[in-house]
């Protein structure tokens, strides 16, 4: 059974392509879909459609499903197509006709639309709540080394004195923004879809206000055809606040890997977190760190994924949106995966204080002696001219 049915057989090459691999993503989504049929079976049972016995058995059989896909007893197929589907057979094999009631009021589109948009939210507060333990790892790396001087570097050389404090501040303050551009993009996209159909509207009255405040949304999406139109640009947000994120990793794997190498040595990551070369016998690699500076350039790539697919779209739903969904999903998780090794990383990275007070050289105190000299009452010209004769 599929949903669209119209008593013919779809070519099978034409199935696996339309399908692809959406009925092993939407293992992601099942709970959420369930979520979003429970408060929908709330609201038709308040306009009629479904008794009150009807109604409380759709909502047994669909917590039973997510119980079910908790313990990984839930199967979709590839000819569901998708979780929908999937959900919808198990409710008429239960329940029989009352089954077939669930999707009144209701298009895939809604139903796909609530079931992202719950998940949605809850990733992004879990993504927040894996900076936050970071945080709490960084600030106590902060308070073991925060008076050591370290170099600062500019154009990749030494430039002025820097510290242990300064280096992690900037962590801190920016993984701040990153957490309040993550609420922005929440509240930005709490909106309840459910209720708009394919994207315009349906012939019956429901009662949307009903599902929304059921299923936790701030507002509603009001204009069904915006709705459909937004699929692509919600999505992008929520990837551009994830680079933001990953940008900021990215820089301090750098810099761990920069101060790390042998010539400079601050830095030193133990053994149990490093790889071995097949060749090298010596070498200890430091490859996850590698690894999360190359994943900021994945999550780039992953938005401009979504951001080609809905270009050049006429207004509603088109099946290109299909493509859009594991996008987003790998880079929630790619995201979290980096920050808790990250996490891991910093809980146990040394600082060698003897390598950090041989990198302090005179030299990184020349913008110093010239300003000591402009205290004298030298103009800054003639001081920076001063002090630079001394270094060349």
């Amino acid at each position: 059974m599929k949903l669209w049915d119209k008593n013919y057989i779809l070519d099978k090459e034409i199935e696996n392509f339309t399908v692809g691999n959406d009925y092993l993503i939407d293992k992601k989504l099942l709970k959420y879909d369930c979520i979003g049929s429970i408060a929908h079976a709330r609201m038709l049972e308040k306009i009629n459609i479904l008794s009150k016995d009807e109604c409380k058995d759709i909502i047994f059989q669909l917590k039973k499903i997510i119980e079910l896909n908790e313990k990984k007893l839930f199967k979709i197929k590839k000819e569901d197509e998708d979780c929908h589907t999937a959900i919808e057979k198990y409710l008429i094999k239960n329940l029989g006709k009352t089954g077939k009631k669930i999707n009144t009021a209701r298009s895939r589109n809604d139903q796909i639309l609530t079931a992202l948009r719950l998940y949605y939210k809850d990733e992004i507060k879990n993504t927040e709540y894996e900076i936050n333990k970071l945080l709490k790892t960084v600030k106590k790396f902060k308070k073991k080394y925060s008076e050591i001087e370290i170099p600062g570097y500019t154009h990749m050389k030494k430039a002025m004195p820097s510290s242990i404090n300064i280096w992690v501040g900037y962590i801190i303050e920016s993984f701040k923004e990153n957490i309040k551009f993550l609420k922005f993009v929440l509240s930005y996209i709490d909106k309840s879809p459910l209720g708009t159909a394919a994207g315009y509207g349906l012939p019956i009255k429901i009662d949307r206000d009903l599902t929304s405040e059921i299923l936790g949304f701030k507002e509603i999406q009001k204009n069904p055809l915006h709705v459909q139109n937004s699929r692509g640009k919600y999505e992008s947000l929520i990837l551009h606040s994830l680079i933001q994120i990953m940008y900021d990793l990215n820089k301090i794997s750098t810099d761990i890997l920069f101060f790390s190498i042998d010539e400079i040595d601050i830095f030193s990551i133990p053994k149990k977190y490093c790889t071995g070369s097949s060749i090298m016998p010596h070498k200890n690699n430091f490859d996850c760190i590698e690894l999360i500076r190359a994943k900021y350039h994945l999550i780039i790539s992953l938005e401009n994924q979504i951001n080609s697919v809905v270009g050049n779209l006429i207004s509603g739903y088109n099946r290109d949106i299909q493509i859009t969904k594991e996008p987003v999903i790998k880079a929630f998780h790619t995201t979290k995966e980096c920050i808790k090794i990250m996490n891991l990383i910093l809980s146990d990275l040394k600082l060698n204080k003897d390598k950090c007070k041989k990198a302090m050289n005179e030299e990184l105190n020349a913008t110093k002696e010239v300003y000591n000299l402009v205290k004298e009452g030298v103009s800054f010209r003639d001081a920076y001219k001063k002090i630079a004769k001394k270094y060349s």
